[in-house]
């Protein structure tokens, strides 16, 4: 495939990590993530507090955190090539860079029965906490930015509504695409 670069985003609890690790195993690409580095900086180990813990602090609202440091970096990796690149504003971040931008699209509900699951929490409160992020990411960003991160599914080559698909469904859709269109 030669050297290549795969922006992958979409809404909290998608499963965009799950899927990138996976299509960049299958590719042997890096695979990179801002928001780990972000959530890195909250003290817990459930990832749905994680990301919320640290947009509550002031680290987290500050513009040049996210410019500075989590733009900055997933920039610097994709120059490098041969990487997927997983984070909620990679679509935008890596619109010139990106070979291929992909939306992953899933229901709330099933969101928040992933997370549920994932998380150990009850999947009431794993739905607040996804509507409470998404709403507090939102707002934020398009402070930082100046647009709503949920726009960028316009922008994306492939949107993957990942709701009713395993894993192994989604990763197979994704490298159709990407043979498809690399032998076009």
């Amino acid at each position: 495939m030669g050297r290549i670069v795969i922006a992958v985003s979409g809404p909290p609890g998608a499963g965009t990590s799950s899927i990138a690790k996976e299509v960049a195993k299958k590719l042997k690409l890096k695979y990179f993530s801002p928001g780990k580095i972000q959530k890195s900086y909250a003290n817990t180990k459930k990832e749905s507090l994680a990301a919320l813990k640290v947009w509550q602090t002031a680290l987290g609202k500050s513009e040049r955190f996210h410019r500075d440091i989590l733009d900055k970096k997933q920039v610097e990796v994709a120059e490098k090539g041969n990487v997927i690149v997983c984070g909620k504003l990679s679509i935008k971040m890596l619109e010139n860079l990106a070979d291929y931008k992909i939306w992953v699209d899933t229901s709330l509900k099933v969101r928040a029965e992933r997370v549920a699951k994932r998380d150990g929490i009850p999947l009431k409160e794993a739905a607040e906490l996804l509507s409470e992020r998404e709403n507090i990411e939102r707002k934020e960003w398009k402070r930082i930015y100046g647009f709503d991160y949920l726009e960028q599914k316009k922008l994306a080559d492939l949107v993957v509504d990942n709701s009713k698909l395993t894993l192994e469904q989604a990763v197979n859709k994704i490298l159709q695409f990407l043979k498809n269109k690399s032998s076009s």
